[in-house]
């Protein structure tokens, strides 16, 4: 039949396999960091990119919706941007003497939006992307207007120490599927990009997906099992790094002011759905879920100044929080 799950997965799968092999051969050293950004789309989220200036994260996305066939757009943000230059305006037509209002779309209206230093902007700017990105429309007027499906935003952030630079509020952070962090290539990774970059440039075939293919592997992720003991461990982990609870390990305790909220364990449980579904998996397995729990917790867990001072990071805090899923609490 052709609507056989499986049937539709073989067919799939091979395309997302090639578009990420384009990937890797065009943004070298990032072989990990690709991996997560399709885990992330597949599973139908929006992903929040962190590194530091020059390490191919614009032409990362760039490559990605050529390759998914998606319509592109990248938004730079800067402190003078405003929220109308996002999501669009009004503007008013002269026809045959007669004026009226006329809605002009923005950026925002594609298929994936690069939003590019996400905050360099003020948070009033960055939070007109909350209602396109919960919702999938955007409202201007008292008008709401749908956006393309699928619609997918990937935004870059600089590093919080950097000068000019605003934190993104938390209810801007939840709305992320995954934060990923762009880490420096290697030495030998470093010098193939000097060599790649400082030589002529070679024409490469690139091969592209169809939306509604984006849309099927969505689907399917959705329909990967995952079983009832998985799901309570994901909840009992995602209730273990909130403070409060009396089982609670002594250095959450300690270290966490916020913890996660539920949108952390829908992540989770996607994210693991999709890198089931990408290895011809119908099913969950525990890796699955521990290789998605950093990129789903990192920015939705909020630590104190005592963490802050002693250089404790989410990533530090994940075995204690494992071991309290274990035991059930």
């Amino acid at each position: 039949m052709a609507d056989d799950p499986q049937r539709r997965a073989a067919e799939l799968l091979p395309k997302v396999e090639t578009l990420r092999a384009q990937l890797r051969a065009q943004v070298l050293g990032q072989d990990a960091l690709i991996d997560d950004l399709l885990v992330g789309l597949l599973a139908g989220g929006h992903v929040l990119l962190e590194g530091l200036p020059g390490l191919g994260k614009t032409l990362l996305v760039r490559s990605l919706a050529r390759g998914l066939g998606l319509d592109f757009a990248r938004i730079q943000f800067t402190p003078d941007l405003m929220p109308s230059d996002v999501t669009g305006t009004q503007v008013v037509d002269e026809q045959g003497g007669a004026r009226r209002f006329r809605f002009q779309p923005g950026p925002v209206f594609a298929g994936l939006v690069l939003a590019d230093e996400i905050n360099r902007a003020t948070p009033k700017t960055q939070s007109a992307l909350l209602e396109a990105m919960q919702e999938g429309a955007v409202t201007v007027a008292g008008v709401t207007h749908a956006l393309p499906q699928p619609f997918h935003v990937v935004a870059t952030q600089n590093p919080v120490e950097l000068e000019g630079t605003f934190p993104l509020p938390e209810a801007q952070l939840d709305r992320f599927l995954f934060r990923l962090e762009v880490t420096t290539p290697s030495s030998d990774a470093m010098a193939a990009i000097l060599a790649a970059t400082t030589s002529a440039p070679v024409a490469q075939d690139v091969t592209r997906m169809a939306p509604a293919d984006l849309g099927a592997l969505q689907a399917l992720v959705r329909g990967v099992l995952c079983g009832s003991h998985l799901l309570k461990f994901v909840a009992n982990l995602v209730l273990a790094t909130h403070p409060d609870r009396p089982a609670s390990g002594e250095r959450t305790r300690r270290f966490v002011r916020y913890g996660a909220s539920a949108r952390a364990g829908q992540a989770i449980v996607l994210g693991a759905k999709a890198r089931a579904l990408l290895a011809g998996r119908p099913a969950v397995v525990r890796a699955d879920i521990d290789a998605c729990l950093q990129q789903a917790l990192g920015h939705r867990v909020l630590l104190n100044f005592e963490a802050e001072a002693e250089r404790v990071r989410v990533a530090d805090l994940l075995a204690e929080w494992r071991a309290t899923a274990e035991r059930g609490a």
